[in-house]
């Protein structure tokens, strides 16, 4: 078995100089390359006290063409800004000021819209651009790709943790296995992760009860399909869409480089997936056939054409998870999906990642390298509530657009709501949310 000779991981590039009040450096082990893991990498990275090395078992997590859109907001350009990656961000995103939600009439194949937010305040951007922008403006050496941990202990006096991690893949044989010393361990291994599993044993997803076709088109060679869908969705570009049906919603904008990316939710019984999965990436001919069909149905003919003209739609199953009661478990911290797996209907699941990254940074910032346990604490003081809280808003809003709070499903009459009702279907409304009788 291989090990490392020394008491620092292995290529946790920095600029080697020691904390000016003579502490050491920490040794922080982030597990998981996506958006979550690169973004603790830069938190931690800017408090001057933190030597860190990112495992991320995939051989790569790069190329725009990877995973589809999503919207960040406000507060995570803030923390993009502290990391010095705002204006990278900003040129390759489209501002989202507005959100509208509108009732589509299936049968006349008209809409009415509902509720809208005039200060959205969102940037929408590729999940593979934003994890480039991320990745490359770390430091060489910070992110080892084809690595994965396969388990970590306690030393005796519980302030350090042995993690053994295998190049390659955990079938290798025992010569690839590396022995790594780290001060605090960041989990952020996604929505099925094995850190969380070990630290909440039996521990299950919850499946919503609907799954998302979704897509991405890029228009740049038929601009007649970005023309058709400006007729009907006129701030496209500027505005992201919900368009509400009968136990259905659909979601619409725009993304950089001509493209337009959009989700259809559809209640239907949990699907059969492989592994730990919760994409099927290539749906059948005869599935993608009905989704043509259903969407001829269900939308107008703008959004119907576009779904139909992408190619390669995908299938998401939608779970979530109910909020723990920590996020610290001795030097272990659990951040982004591993943390708060949520759905998407609040637009939370990259913005609680960032907001995670960058609350845990300041907190060690703060405390020092001396004073890892009081950096711990003040950062699940501060994100517990507010992501249980997130988690749960998103929760509800997908049931609520998705017709399940009522009898018959899908029946309830939204375009003839008051606004009191319709208000109830905007984002803003989170912080309001009373979540804390809401768990199942």
């Amino acid at each position: 078995m291989e090990q490392e000779t020394d008491d620092s991981p292995r290529g946790s590039g920095d600029s080697g100089e020691e904390p000016r009040n003579g502490a050491t450096k920490l040794r922080v082990i982030v597990i998981g390359g996506s958006v979550a893991g690169l973004a603790c990498a830069h938190a931690l990275l800017k408090t001057g006290v933190c030597r860190v090395m990112v495992i991320e078992k995939a051989r790569a997590l790069s190329g725009n063409n990877t995973g589809a859109g999503l919207g960040i907001d406000a507060a995570a350009c803030e923390a993009m800004e502290d990391w010095g990656l705002r204006d990278e961000l900003h040129l390759n995103s489209k501002p989202l000021d507005y959100e509208e939600n509108r009732a589509v009439d299936p049968e006349r194949k008209v809409s009415v819209k509902l509720a809208r937010d005039e200060n959205f305040r969102h940037w929408a951007v590729h999940w593979g651009q934003l994890h480039r922008i991320l990745r490359e403006s770390l430091p060489p050496g910070i992110v080892h790709f084809n690595h994965e941990a396969i388990s970590f202990e306690d030393s005796e006096d519980g302030k350090t943790m042995l993690v053994k991690v295998v190049e390659g893949g955990s079938n290798n044989n025992l010569h690839a296995v590396k022995e790594v010393w780290g001060d605090l361990i960041v989990a952020a291994d996604g929505s099925v992760s094995r850190t969380r599993q070990f630290y909440v044993p039996g521990d299950k997803r919850r499946y919503s009860g609907y799954c998302a076709w979704r897509g991405v088109y890029d228009y740049s060679d038929n601009p007649e399909i970005r023309e058709s869908i400006q007729k009907v969705y006129g701030d496209i570009g500027h505005c992201l869409y919900f368009d509400i049906a009968r136990g259905s919603h659909a979601v619409l904008y725009e993304l950089p480089g001509q493209r337009l990316n959009w989700l259809w939710y559809v209640n239907q019984p949990e699907p059969h997936l492989e592994g730990d999965s919760v994409t099927i990436p290539q749906p059948g001919k005869e599935e993608v056939a009905k989704l043509h069909k259903e969407a001829d149905r269900t939308w107008g003919p703008e959004l119907a054409e576009l779904i139909r003209v992408t190619p390669d739609p995908f299938i998401n199953a939608i779970y979530d998870k109910n909020p723990l009661k920590q996020l610290v478990f001795s030097r272990v911290v659990l951040v982004g999906d591993a943390a708060h797996p949520t759905t998407p209907h609040g637009l939370r699941s990259t913005n609680m990642a960032i907001m995670d990254a960058h609350v845990l940074g300041k907190a060690v910032g703060k405390w020092g390298s001396r004073n890892l346990d009081s950096a711990l604490t003040e950062y699940q003081m501060k994100r517990l509530s507010a992501t249980s809280q997130q988690a749960l808003f998103s929760r509800h809003l997908g049931r609520l657009k998705q017709g399940m709070l009522f009898e018959p499903q899908g029946s309830f009459p939204w375009s003839t709501c008051d606004e009191g009702m319709v208000e109830g279907l905007l984002q803003r409304n989170m912080s309001y949310y009373q979540w804390r009788c809401y768990v199942d």
